[in-house]
C-alpha cells in the first residue's frame, strides 16, 4: 500500500550512497560508524554540538580498537572517518538516500522528526527508525511516504552485534523491505523481518525472560550472581 500522491519509487539498496543518521547518542554513533565502515557517506546530525563531539570521539575510539585487534587497517580507519560528516542542522540531510532516526524513545518526538524528514528529503528517500518498540505504522502515518518507512532496529553495541530487526509497518512496501535486507547485508549484519507488533521480536522475547529472572530472585531460587551466571 502506498500514497498515490507521492508516486516516486523508493530508493533501492543499490541506489543508497548517502545516509543520514539523526541522534548522536550511543545507538546513533554506532549506526553512523557501521554505515561509514561499509563505504557509505554518512551525515550524523544532532542539535547538540557537545553530543556530536562525543560521538566523533566514540567512533574514533571504537575504530582504534578494531585496528588494535587487527580487524581493520589504519587506512580503512582513516577512510571511514573521512566518510563521516557531523551536522548540527537537520537541513544537512536534504540530499540523503536513507535517513535513520535514533533519537529518544518517545513517540511524539519521533513523529515530529518524521514529519520534518518527509518534508526535507527527496520523495524516493527511505526513512527508517531504530526504535525498539514504537509502532512503525504510526511513524509512517506522519509522512506522505508510509510505503518507504520501516524499522531498522540495531542491537547495542552496534559495531559488534550482528542482528538487525527489520520491521514492516502496515503500509511498508515489499521493495522497501527488500532494500532493508540488502542494506543490512552490505553492513555485514543479519536482517530478520518482524511484523509491527509491540516489542517486535527481540524485546517481546527478552522482557518476559528479564521478568522471570526477577521473580526467581524474589523467590530465592538463586542469588543475582547465580541467575546472571546461568543466563
Amino acid at each position: 500500500m502506498s500514497d498515490d500522491s507521492n508516486p516516486a519509487s523508493p530508493a533501492s539498496a543499490g541506489q543508497v550512497r548517502r545516509v543520514g543518521v539523526v541522534g548522536a547518542g550511543t545507538m546513533g554513533l554506532g549506526i553512523a560508524q557501521v554505515f561509514a565502515q561499509a563505504g557509505y557517506d554518512v551525515l550524523l546530525h544532532d542539535t547538540s554540538t557537545a553530543a556530536l563531539d562525543r560521538a566523533r570521539h566514540g567512533i574514533e575510539k571504537s575504530l582504534a580498537k578494531f585496528v588494535e585487534k587487527g580487524k581493520l587497517t589504519a587506512a580503512d580507519r582513516d577512510a571511514t572517518l573521512g566518510r563521516l560528516t557531523l551536522a548540527d542542522a537537520l537541513d544537512a540531510l536534504t540530499a540523503v538516500d536513507l535517513a535513520v532516526e535514533a533519537v529518544v524513545e518517545a513517540v511524539e518526538v519521533k513523529r515530529a522528526l518524521f514529519v520534518a524528514l518527509d518534508r526535507l528529503t527527496p520523495p524516493a528517500t527511505l526513512l527508517a527508525s531504530n526504535t525498539s518498540s514504537i509502532s512503525i505504522t504510526v511513524l509512517g502515518a506522519a509522512t506522505t511516504r508510509a510505503d518507504r518507512v520501516f524499522g531498522l532496529h540495531f542491537m547495542n553495541p552496534v559495531p559488534l552485534m550482528p542482528l538487525v530487526e527489520l520491521v514492516r509497518g502496515q503500509a511498508t512496501s515489499d521493495a522497501t523491505m527488500a532494500a532493508g535486507v540488502e542494506l543490512t547485508r552490505t553492513l555485514g549484519k543479519t536482517g530478520i523481518e518482524s511484523a509491527d507488533y509491540p516489542g517486535f521480536i527481540a524485546n517481546r522475547i527478552l522482557m518476559p525472560m528479564i521478568n522471570e529472572a526477577v521473580f526467581a530472585l524474589m523467590e530465592g531460587v538463586g542469588t543475582a550472581e547465580a541467575i546472571d551466571g546461568v543466563m
